[in-house]
């Protein structure tokens, strides 16, 4: 059995994969969708429609004008009701489209596949394609596939640890399209000019591990893919981050303020990848997520295949409703996801799940005062000291969150997790994270 490095810290949280072996379904019935303009990490897309013009699947209504922006494509066809201002899921106020669908999911004639022939076109077409990582960063992906020069990577990873509690898309995605996982990884290596792939799963996917390594030995036979090999990794948390997972594979941790091509890495998603190869093949831009739904509160649990826009209410009531009024309604997996305020939120493109939780289970333990006991420190997988930082951040310390690396912190939270004081270690560095960068914008300002 091949040997890893093994990262700093970690835990092991309880996986509650409660639908590792629910199918994906399609759901198509939603009246009404609401896309905001920025489901990316970077400057929010440019509105293309207003209100009464039809719209078909596929179709343009955000116009990425940044670098670090992603085109934004109607996932329905119907008419656009209105478009307004509102508070977007990540707290930002930004421009946000209503269709109302006909239901009958009409493409626009702008779909069809791409040409791409060389570096510079597969990249452009990633970028057309509105692509962002769908492992939950929401990173635009064709910038990272644009490293700076003599930074270009000797290694992709593609990421399919999924170990968050409760989610299971990624897993899913590996049961269901084995053979676009592999032909996608093939496709990266090949207009990115890359020697060598790794496909990263923790080992409590054994299913998964089998199918791929079949498709894999398939290509093997035909004369294809032996710089291709799958990596079987101990199961514990936070494995699937993307610098945790690098140094796993590798040895080499990437430096503080780095990044993965700092080190000759690059690392997409598994989702990501196999979406690349169904891009090119169809021309269809990324209009549709797979999540898991799961949770206490909810009456039915499982994996879905849903438009991007779709109304987490509707979702939830479209696969039988809830027990009883939800306590929490989680966006992503209950370590690294974020607690909705409210219920009008949409799915958005690196949404990869929702947990609804009941009220007991949603219940939050009072904080009480730090007792020193450096378990926060310990399962860090960053080296860092939460406990210091929390306190700096309480504090609005700037120069201290500095001092102490507090932009190095993943926001795991495994911190949070084995605090016995109930210390809200990571909403406290994610202010922490928030007035640092309120203050270099106001230095850059001066």
């Amino acid at each position: 059995m091949a040997r890893y490095n093994r990262f700093s810290g970690g835990v092991h949280p309880k996986g509650n994969k409660n639908t590792h072996f629910n199918p994906t379904i399609r759901l198509d019935d939603f009246k009404t969708i609401k896309i905001p303009m920025s489901m990316h990490i970077g400057a929010p897309c440019t509105c293309l429609v207003k209100a009464g013009d039809k719209v078909a699947v596929g179709q343009l209504i955000g116009a990425a004008e940044k670098f670090m922006s992603a085109p934004i494509h109607s996932s329905v066809s119907g008419v656009v009701k209105s478009v307004r201002k509102e508070v977007a899921s990540d707290g930002r106020t930004m421009e946000v489209v209503e269709i109302e669908s006909d239901g009958q999911y009409t493409w626009h004639e702008s779909v069809k596949p791409p040409v791409v022939t060389d570096r510079k076109s597969f990249v452009a077409a990633i970028r057309d394609s509105g692509l962002v990582g769908l492992g939950g960063a929401a990173f635009p992906t064709h910038v990272k596939l644009s490293p700076p020069p003599g930074k270009e990577p000797r290694l992709l990873i593609v990421n399919a640890a999924e170990c968050e509690p409760y989610i299971s898309a990624d897993f899913r995605q590996c049961m269901e399209h084995p053979d676009e996982i592999v032909d996608g990884v093939l496709t990266v290596l090949k207009y990115l000019d890359i020697p060598r792939a790794i496909i990263a799963l923790e080992d409590n996917k054994p299913q998964a591990i089998e199918l791929l390594q079949k498709e894999l030995d398939k290509h093997r036979q035909a004369g294809t893919a032996d710089n291709v090999t799958i990596a079987s990794l101990p199961t514990i948390f936070p494995t699937g981050a993307e610098k945790t997972l690098i140094y796993i594979l590798t040895g080499t941790p990437v430096p503080s303020g780095g990044l993965p091509h700092d080190v000759g890495v690059l690392v997409l998603n598994v989702s990501t990848v196999r979406f690349i190869e169904k891009y090119l093949k169809t021309g269809m831009p990324l209009v549709r997520k797979r999540i898991t739904l799961d949770g206490s509160a909810l009456r039915k649990v499982g994996n879905f295949n849903v438009p991007v826009g779709a109304m987490i209410p509707d979702v939830i009531d479209a696969v039988g409703g809830t027990y009883e009024e939800p306590g929490k309604v989680i966006m992503g997996g209950p370590m690294m996801g974020v607690a909705m305020d409210r219920n009008d939120i949409s799915i958005i493109k690196h949404n990869n799940a929702i947990i609804v939780l009941s009220k007991k289970d949603a219940a939050i333990p009072p904080e009480t005062q730090c007792i020193r006991c450096a378990r926060c420190v310990n399962v860090c997988p960053m080296r860092l000291m939460p406990t210091v930082l929390d306190t700096m951040a309480r504090n609005k310390d700037i120069d201290g969150l500095l001092e102490y690396h507090v932009n190095d912190c993943i926001e795991c939270g495994s911190c949070t997790y084995v605090c016995p004081a109930k210390r809200y270690l990571v909403q406290s560095i994610r202010s922490g994270k928030a007035e640092v960068r309120i203050f270099k914008a106001k230095e850059a300002a001066k």
